[in-house]
């Protein structure tokens, strides 16, 4: 990239009028006849920070009178950008999503964001966590959403929705509810007709709820995104202008987006909406499919990612902090609104986590701190520190004080001094599930017909011989013989030696789900459980009873009642294991956990849930 030119201290009069008639405008927005090809060459005028942006008048509280909401102006020989309410306005946006945050800390998050100085959060809206059962839906608690929106206007800053139905973000399949699985036939992500219909339902009562937090109608909503990173999947061109539709004719009025990477942007748009894009660096060519979709539109960065999700198994990734500072000055400088991803990641609580399958299965790991501006747990960073004097050093108003930290505090180990065998525990399950052939989790006749999404599943069947045992498990399933474990099923291995039996035994297939993959057109074929027949020498197995282990609360209420026992000094088949925290004078708060059977895998998989607080 070839160095900025000295900036001129000669105004032209038409500046120097543009000046006086806006005083809230920074006059970075100045007429400059060759923005496009300068920001693909490098070349611009330094200017970032001789002027400075006032935006004290463009916030929700403020901002009274509402008629024409963000759009886009390109006037000739200026530089495309966007207006609010007919101001000049450049977006600093930044992630936090609602449904990775305890509620009791959104608060927290959103001040830190607006201290950091930026002027919008943006978020993902989870269809499988708002519609878990098919026509139930969630929106209290932690996905009360309405209440999220509100809060950042409250706070002073401007939304940017993100309601999928596809919303990737490394949660299970991509935030499409598992119970979208039970039809072969169904194609996600297109026009297919099953799965249009339940889209249009839960529009039906998604949108209904964003309709009045809209710009127009006193709300902090500036902008809705229509899907999600579709130009990298791209099966159906009918898809996206149907959800374009979707959303218009349910009362979505302000500006429609699109998302997709650099390379993607000419497969994932639509005509009349607005298309941005992602990316991890800022290069002198990675607006050229931009350019050549929208010459006449101002620049929005949807996703600029400042670091990375984890997976088991994988490095934990991070980005260096001066990387990140430097590429956001470059935004500054080109006039580019932008929106980090993440500000704050967050947690991936329960089974929410998606999974990767590039080379392997390989599941996200339940913290989604993704080296954020923020971290899990709320702190402030390096990253936070030089974005917050970046952008001070850009806004005419001085930021708000710094939040205080939350105290931390520091927990004891967990003794377990009770446990209870799995198979003891069954019992305390619902009724389980008879049928002559292995049933896939989604494919469950519970939950009024919505299938299993998250959890374990167990087989149980008997055999009479031994031989070479073959089943498709889908992620990692331990085989048992009654109570012995004989053999893991797991990636490629999909065969377990059975030994000789005498007479006919019990054999027994606890089959873990470790996230259904976010990304790709794998996400079709993300089924767990047994998948297909079950076969020792070729021959299919029949007769099976199958338990539901989706590690609901009310199933742990349940086993409060169970005949635990003490903890012997080594027990290897799978348990639930129960001991006391003590917290000082604070209640006490019980645990229970479910490894894998230690020694049959590299990685021991633990699930900690808190039943309740017993004193």
């Amino acid at each position: 990239m070839s160095s900025p030119p000295s900036f001129s201290p000669c105004l032209s009069w038409a500046r120097i009028m543009c000046i006086f008639l806006l005083p809230f405008v920074w006059s970075g927005f100045a007429p400059r006849a060759n923005y496009k090809e300068d920001l693909i060459s490098g070349e611009t005028e330094s200017h970032m920070h001789r002027y400075r942006f006032n935006w004290s008048h463009l916030t929700p509280l403020e901002l009274k009178n509402r008629t024409v909401g963000l759009q886009t102006e390109s006037a000739a020989e200026s530089t495309p950008y966007f207006t609010l309410e007919g101001h000049k306005f450049l977006i600093f946006g930044g992630s936090v999503h609602y449904f990775r945050v305890p509620r009791e800390c959104w608060r927290d998050r959103l001040l830190k964001l607006k201290a950091c100085g930026f002027n919008t959060v943006t978020t993902y809206v989870p269809w499988n966590l708002h519609e878990p059962q098919r026509g139930t839906f969630d929106f209290s608690g932690n996905l009360d959403l309405e209440a999220f929106v509100l809060m950042a206007a409250e706070i002073g800053l401007w939304v940017i929705l993100r309601p999928g139905p596809y919303i990737c973000s490394e949660i299970d399949l991509g935030g499409l509810p598992s119970w979208l699985l039970q039809d072969p036939e169904l194609r996600l992500r297109t026009t297919h007709r099953g799965f249009v219909e339940a889209v249009d339902k839960y529009f039906d009562h998604l949108i209904a709820r964003v309709v009045p937090l809209q710009y127009r109608q006193g709300g902090p909503i500036i902008a809705v995104q229509v899907e999600n990173e579709y130009g990298s999947f791209n099966e159906d061109k009918q898809y996206m202008p149907y959800l374009q539709k979707a959303l218009l004719k349910r009362g979505i009025v302000e500006m429609l987006l699109t998302s997709d990477g650099e390379k993607e942007v000419l497969k994932g748009r639509v005509e009349g909406v607005l298309a941005t894009i992602n990316i991890n660096s800022f290069r002198k060519d990675v607006f050229e499919s931009l350019s050549n979709v929208q010459r006449n539109k101002p620049i929005m960065i949807m996703e600029y990612w400042v670091g990375w999700f984890d997976t088991w198994g994988g490095e934990h990734m991070v980005k260096n902090a001066n990387n990140v500072e430097k590429t956001v000055s470059e935004f500054i400088k080109f006039e580019i609104s932008f929106n980090v991803y993440m500000f704050h990641g967050g947690t991936n609580f329960g089974f929410m986590n998606g999974a990767t399958h590039f080379d392997t299965h390989r599941g996200v790991v339940t913290s989604y701190d993704y080296d954020a501006v923020l971290t899990e747990a709320g702190d402030y960073t390096e990253k936070y520190f030089k974005l917050r004097k970046l952008l001070g050093s850009v806004l005419a108003i001085p930021l708000p004080p710094l939040p205080k930290l939350a105290p931390k505090a520091v927990y004891p180990s967990v003794r377990p001094s009770l446990y209870l065998p799995l198979w003891d525990a069954l019992q305390y399950l619902h009724e389980p599930i008879v049928s002559s052939k292995p049933v896939n989790m989604e494919s469950l006749p519970i939950y009024n017909g919505s299938g299993q999404s998250y959890g374990f599943i167990l087989y149980e069947t008997s055999i009479c011989s031994g031989g070479l045992l073959h089943a498709n498990a889908y992620d990692t399933a331990q085989v048992f013989l009654n109570e012995k474990s004989i053999g893991i099923l797991a990636g490629g291995n999909q065969n377990v030696n059975i030994p000789e039996v005498r007479g006919c035994q019990l054999l027994r297939i606890l089959v873990e789900n470790q996230g259904r993959v976010n990304y790709s057109w794998k996400i079709q074929l993300q089924q767990k459980g047994l998948t297909g027949s079950v076969t020792i020498n070729k021959i299919p197995l029949e007769g099976f009873t199958i338990y539901s282990l989706e590690m609901k609360m009310s199933f742990f209420e349940r086993l409060r009642s169970a005949a635990w026992r003490p903890v012997p000094n080594s027990h290897l088949g799978p348990a639930f294991y129960l001991g006391t925290l003590k917290a000082g004078s604070k209640p006490k708060d019980t645990f229970l956990k479910l490894p894998v059977q230690q020694g049959q895998t590299s990685r021991e998989l633990e699930l900690w849930i808190c039943v309740h607080q017993w004193t």
